[in-house]
């Protein structure tokens, strides 16, 4: 009886192996502003990344890993629909009340993966909107949202925190909300004597530069004004704690079946106001401390993967939403104090530019005992993330779902005779008209209106004008300083051509 018990426990052990080497669990942390040179694996000096850089050398560090737009929301999107946010009008930035962008009936990440027997969680920075075409019922149930789109559990930063409310969503309701106190989000001041960071000005911790002072929270002022809500509100120098605190929560919940979680970081995003314990950290200013502080959430749950037996079962993949920005509404020091600190690493621009250094972040895999570690030079991007984990869990993908995403599970998993995508559309942030488009070597940019963000200076909102298109040849000149459209006339047609067809197709998958 013994040994026929020893053999069911042997064979359900092997059973119970089989099924996680083909459906591991998997973490996607997202960063947010982070650029290609801004973590220690990639080349900054300034500043020590050692839990990313653990991460790096125990998988892949990819060389050309993307986003596919130059600024959050649209690269949210399309992380999440594997479908380039352009083809859709309104995906650009999210505004403070905006509804739900990804329409339930989309077919998602999250929905790919629930179909392969996974639980499903995002954690973190959302601003993708929440509610119907009304907006969010902020002292009501904030749905659709999240959990109609393919999640089954979330706890959010709505939208991003230099817009109002400063307020933790969970699931279908903002958090510890008194109905007493009802929230009021609205595009108005409230009352003549509301509080703003223009009458206020002298009260604030940290000061605007451009753009950010309407309602004052926490001493900084936001875009957007609030009422209300006083229990619900959070302190900005507590968020990564509390998205590290909920994700192990729910990682030691799910441990026992396959997983997927969406860890969506906001440090480096402004306001920058890290935790006190790493405020001075580095001597690039909150910025830097910001990344010091995302590299310790990195190693937490890194940690507790570890303490879980979990690290041989799980794929994580890091990356970014889009890359660096130094001056992006606040007055904290990161341009001044920047050195020869190189965010965006060897590239040019950075957030809301298609400039390599817009989309061209860090980007990597790892999976103990299953990738090999070294450095990949593949082309890959998180619109991807969709056909590779379709591929990796066997689950069949929709033909008319995540119209873009291609299957590059191969080079995420370090396999060195196979290439990733051939191409890619980079987009800024949607309303521009902007366009990058990467061939190999070759990258033509495309600028509708003959404007871009001119990220030498200060301020985002400068506009530099450009020629309609340009080429540049990356292999020669990674910072698109030399546009050599004048002797490449042959190359310049058949990318317009084939970027042309793309966009007018509707799909590239």
């Amino acid at each position: 009886m013994n040994k026929f018990i020893s053999i069911i426990a042997i064979t359900g052990l092997l059973c119970a192996q089989a099924f996680s080497a083909d459906k591991p669990n998997i973490i996607v942390i997202m960063a947010d502003d982070l650029g290609y040179g801004d973590i220690s694996c990639y080349g900054a000096t300034a500043l020590k990344t050692p839990n990313i850089d653990k991460l790096a050398s125990e998988g892949q560090r990819f060389t050309s890993g993307y986003c596919s737009a130059s600024t959050c929301t649209p690269t949210r999107y399309s992380f999440l629909t594997g479908t380039y946010a352009f083809r859709e009008k309104g995906k650009g930035i999210a505004a403070p009340s905006s509804p739900l962008i990804i329409p339930p009936e989309t077919f998602t990440l999250p929905d790919l993966l629930k179909n392969a027997g996974y639980q499903t969680a995002v954690i973190g920075k959302w601003h993708l909107g929440l509610g119907g075409k009304e907006g969010p019922d902020w002292n009501g149930d904030l749905k659709p949202g999240p959990r109609e789109i393919g999640f089954d559990y979330n706890f959010l930063l709505p939208t991003t925190n230099d817009r109002v409310p400063q307020v933790y969503v969970e699931n279908h309701r903002v958090l510890n909300l008194d109905p007493k106190d009802p929230l009021w989000v609205g595009k108005r001041k409230p009352s003549p004597d509301h509080p703003t960071g223009i009458s206020h000005r002298d009260t604030l911790k940290m000061d605007w530069s451009h753009g950010h002072n309407s309602t004052i929270h926490n001493g900084i002022s936001r875009i957007g004004f609030y009422t209300g809500g006083h229990a619900a509100r959070f302190r900005d120098e507590d968020l990564t704690d509390k998205w590290v605190e909920k994700s192990i929560e729910w990682i030691e919940a799910n441990k026992d079946q396959p997983f997927f979680l969406f860890f969506a970081s906001h440090d480096l995003h402004v306001p920058r106001m890290p935790h006190e314990r790493f405020q001075g950290k580095t001597p690039l200013g909150f910025r830097g401390d910001a990344i010091v502080e995302l590299d310790w959430g990195v190693g937490e749950l890194m940690k507790t993967l570890d303490r879980l037996n979990l690290a041989e079962n799980t794929l994580v993949v890091f990356c970014s939403d889009n890359g660096p920005v130094m001056d992006d509404g606040y007055k904290d020091g990161a341009l001044e104090k920047v050195g020869d600190h190189r965010a965006a690493g060897p590239y040019s621009g950075g957030k809301y530019s298609v400039y390599e250094g817009g989309t061209r972040t860090p980007f990597i895999t790892r999976w103990k005992g299953r990738i090999k570690p070294g450095i990949s030079d593949k082309l890959v991007c998180t619109i991807d993330l969709a056909a590779s984990f379709a591929s990796l869990t066997n689950t069949k993908l929709p033909d008319d779902a995540c119209l873009d995403s291609m299957n590059v599970m191969p080079s995420l998993l370090g396999k060195t005779n196979t290439k990733g995508r051939e191409s890619l559309i980079q987009q800024d942030n949607g309303n521009a008209g902007n366009y990058g488009f990467l061939v190999g070597d070759w990258k033509l940019q495309r600028h509708d209106k003959k404007r871009t963000r001119n990220l030498k200076v200060a301020k985002k909102l400068d506009n530099t004008p450009v020629p309609k298109f340009q080429l540049y040849d990356l292999s020669k000149d990674p910072a698109e300083k030399k546009n050599v459209i004048e002797q490449h006339p042959d190359v310049a047609q058949r990318l317009k051509k084939q970027l042309a067809t793309l966009i007018e197709k509707g799909r590239s998958r």
